[in-house]
């Protein structure tokens, strides 16, 4: 059967759907944004309280939190 070719929203651009991860990250970053939550440190602290945990296992830092969205920018 032939692969249907991947539907880009008009404000995203992306070269494969969203891994399971990238999926957690992502609703866990648009619920902080949802409840007001809109700086780096606040951010990072959702996300160690939340979930999904750094790439590495462990905690987020506001270094690892903008190194790990550049990657996932770039892929």
């Amino acid at each position: 059967m032939a692969e249907q070719p991947l539907y880009n929203e008009t404000h995203q651009n992306r070269r494969a759907v969203p891994t399971a991860y990238e999926s957690l990250l992502g609703d866990s970053i648009e619920r902080a944004f949802g409840q007001g939550i809109h700086d780096l440190h606040g951010l990072v602290a959702y996300l160690n309280q939340a979930g999904p945990s750094a790439p590495n296992g462990q905690a987020w830092t506001a270094q690892s939190y903008s190194r790990e969205i550049a990657r996932l920018a770039a892929a």
